[in-house]
């Protein structure tokens, strides 16, 4: 689980490839992902979905994230900011946004993927017990991708997108749905791994 919040399951295997490729775009430079969800029904744990972002070495893409972006860390050079973090999914609107100003990312950066953890309160949550949840990836008012997770909704944690820089400097989009078994830490652990 991700520092600050308790409890979580202990198991993380991955649940297969989700959706397939639906997008691919190229020259990305900044692009912020936006995630929404109805809160809990009165009376029961709260919904608290968190966009995860591990940012990757050139030399090793599928090796361990040099570090990660959540709803209490952020990139030590400010180019990924969580600029929103709800734990309830209560307001209106996107309950969390974060903003990866790839063009920034120093060079020794070719590798980040971004995905969504529920975070486990009491008993265990999958996407498909949160209504109304919607993952919009955009660059300015382009939309890159937009799901619902319904391809993973028996998952508790999925990857949503891979950014990579190739060797001229250009960033690749992919949207990259496969959903994991898997509490916050867990996650942020195998969420980088090869498809």
């Amino acid at each position: 689980m991700c520092p600050g919040h308790p409890g979580g399951s202990t198991t993380a295997r991955s649940r297969g490839g989700g959706s397939p490729m639906s997008s691919v775009s190229k020259g990305i430079r900044k692009v912020e992902v936006g995630l929404k969800w109805d809160p809990s029904p009165a009376g029961t744990p709260p919904n608290d979905l968190d966009i995860i972002a591990a940012t990757y070495a050139s030399e090793a893409p599928y090796g361990n994230p040099v570090y990660l972006v959540h709803f209490d860390s952020r990139s030590p050079d400010g180019t990924i900011t969580l600029n929103r973090d709800s734990r309830t999914g209560q307001g209106f609107g996107f309950d969390e946004v974060m903003v990866l100003e790839l063009d920034r990312l120093a060079s020794t950066y070719s590798r980040v993927v971004v995905g969504v953890a529920i975070q486990q309160q009491e008993g265990q949550k999958v996407f498909g017990d949160i209504t109304n949840t919607v993952v919009r990836i955009r660059e300015g008012y382009t939309d890159l991708a937009q799901s619902d997770l319904a391809a993973v909704a028996g998952s508790t944690a999925t990857t949503i997108a891979e950014f990579t820089r190739d060797e001229s400097g250009t960033w690749t989009f992919r949207e990259a749905l496969r959903g994991f078994d898997a509490d916050p830490t867990s996650f942020a652990a195998l969420m980088g791994s090869e498809v």
